[in-house]
């Protein structure tokens, strides 16, 4: 099968080496159309997300959501940055990823809380791609205000926003926004894969 992505991913992307195409092919659109998904269409989303790997198989991570239309949508739409209300009003969920800091078997702290969530919200926005909807994470928010409407405890800790909905054309957005809707590239394998060399002769 195609991947929905593909033919304008194949335009701009072009890897070293060769990977599984569901990688390259995901990237973050900011255009949908403004129709609500069901739950069928979204929840594969989560459960993509659910078999993400953990220390100790810990599963730290939550993801807080509210659909467009419903009274709770207000609590994740009114803390972001103008700049983003202006085309995340046309998703059809926003999504606020949070991890708990804390192994759930002994309540002691868990390093790799973070670095867990991580890889969940991975499978999640992978699920969502190859779905062909529009998955894009951002920081853009006020995260002390998210925190506070979602009524956390200092045990979780906020990491990011995600706005998920149906593509639709890019001449849906702003025209400030139009010419930033494509793939873009990544830096060079030597730039992140570092070789540590011994110091010793």
């Amino acid at each position: 099968m195609t991947h929905p992505f593909a033919k304008e991913v194949s335009n701009l992307r072009h890897p070293d080496y060769p990977i599984d195409p569901i990688i390259l092919n995901r990237w973050s659109p900011r255009s949908m159309t403004g129709e609500e998904m069901t739950d069928e269409e979204l929840f594969p989303l989560f459960e993509a997300a659910r078999w993400a790997p953990s220390s100790y198989n810990n599963q730290p991570w939550r993801f807080f959501y509210a659909k467009r239309g419903t009274p709770e949508w207000a609590l994740f739409y009114d803390p972001q940055i103008e700049f983003n209300k202006g085309w995340t009003k046309n998703a059809a969920a926003l999504v606020v990823a949070v991890s708990y800091k804390k192994f759930d078997h002994n309540q002691k702290p868990c390093r790799t809380h973070a670095f867990d969530t991580g890889a969940a919200w991975m499978a999640l926005a992978l699920e969502g791609t190859r779905r062909g909807y529009v998955v894009h994470g951002m920081e853009g928010f006020n995260y002390d205000q998210v925190k506070k409407n979602l009524e956390l405890s200092e045990d979780y800790e906020v990491h990011a926003m995600i706005a998920i909905g149906k593509r639709a054309p890019k001449e849906n957005l702003p025209q400030e926004l139009q010419a930033r809707e494509l793939p873009s590239e990544r830096k060079k394998i030597e730039a992140i894969a570092i070789q540590k060399k011994s110091s010793k002769p």
